[in-house]
């Protein structure tokens, strides 16, 4: 089974390369495509990412430099996904742009999405850009555990896949339930992974004994229950979402469980776009290291070594802290064998 794990030399990158080049422009997209895309007026982008954390700073980046509007609709993976889907079989597609970890692959298949790839982004390391031209990464995001550092002392967390099994967390760990990454199934596949099917599975009927709530809500909901103190441990949150709420005084922290589970969240144009050289237009800014910038300003972690994020230790550096990286592909491939492991385990 192939995965993607990226080379020691990418990560190391981030802390030493400037966050600029010199002279280097801050974005590709030439004239024709300017002109072509104000004339449109707009762009239309589903997205999964956190509105007042990413959407709407990044969307008013792009009005206020070049005047055209950004409407955005945010949902997780699959729900973007099959929006698209229904617009496309309907014929009346409406989304310009869409981003995610899990909805780029189906869709690929079912002739959706433009094969088109910015221009910034051919700088990026190639693990970033899809070798068939359909999609290009714009942030990284590792997979987790979360804990309440009210109800666990910062000092003792579970540290291991096997200190999870302390009889002390019985019924105080919860993750989201639903078939993605960041979900019970994206836990089981990193711990398969990691231990191979016996040992993995032999693992998981230890933890289930340990009877994690499973929520049927995004994995942000979930680490936002943990600070509530519903409870004390999360599984398979994005590492960067604790560090965003603990800077505004929330008692949450994330713990580098080694490996953790990587997933590249990526964007792509659709097939049909209504508006598709203002989506073409929207996705060189993201690329570029202006867009960069906004999602380092945001807590997330870029994909353009240029761009460090404002938190070094949230990136793995391939040594203390690892992870396995997963694309849109491998994830659709993997996704049916973790759920199917998941709900005979768990349910």
């Amino acid at each position: 089974m192939a995965s993607l794990c990226l080379p020691r030399r990418h990560w190391l990158a981030a802390a030493t390369i400037l966050a600029a080049l010199n002279g280097a422009p801050a974005f590709a997209a030439d004239q024709a495509m300017i002109d072509a895309a104000k004339k449109e007026g707009q762009v239309v982008w589903y997205t999964t990412q956190i509105i007042d954390q990413f959407a709407r700073p990044a969307a008013a980046a792009f009005e206020k430099r070049y005047g055209i509007k950004v409407s955005y609709v945010r949902a997780n993976s699959n729900e973007v996904a099959l929006r698209v889907m229904n617009e496309a079989k309907a014929g009346k597609m409406q989304a310009d742009v869409f981003d995610g970890t899990g909805a780029t692959a189906a869709l690929k298949k079912e002739g959706v999405v433009a094969k088109w790839i910015p221009e910034n982004a051919k700088r990026f390391p190639k693990e970033y850009v899809d070798a068939e031209g359909y999609w290009v990464a714009t942030n990284l995001y590792v997979l987790t555990p979360g804990y309440n550092t009210e109800l666990i002392k910062k000092g003792t967390e579970p540290k291991t896949f096997q200190d999870l099994l302390d009889p002390k967390y019985k019924g105080k760990i919860a993750w989201n339930s639903t078939s993605s990454t960041s979900a019970g199934p994206g836990f089981v596949g990193i711990v398969i992974e990691t231990m191979g099917e016996e040992k993995g599975k032999a693992y998981l009927r230890e933890l289930a004994k340990q009877q994690p709530s499973g929520l049927a809500v995004a994995a942000r909901q979930v680490l936002d229950q943990v600070i509530a103190g519903e409870y004390a441990i999360a599984l398979n949150i994005f590492n960067n979402h604790a560090v965003i709420s603990a800077a505004k005084g929330a008692p949450v922290d994330w713990i580098p469980m080694d490996p953790a589970l990587g997933v590249l969240s990526v964007i792509s144009v659709t097939k049909d776009a209504p508006h598709p050289n203002a989506g073409r237009l929207f996705l060189e800014f993201l690329m570029s290291e202006d867009g960069q910038k906004i999602y380092r300003d945001a807590e997330y972690l870029p994909v353009d070594p240029n761009v460090p994020p404002k938190d070094l230790a949230l990136r793995p550096d391939g040594v203390k802290f690892r992870a396995i990286y997963k694309t849109p592909e491998e994830v659709d491939r993997e996704m049916p064998r973790w759920t199917e492991i998941f709900k005979s385990i768990f349910r």
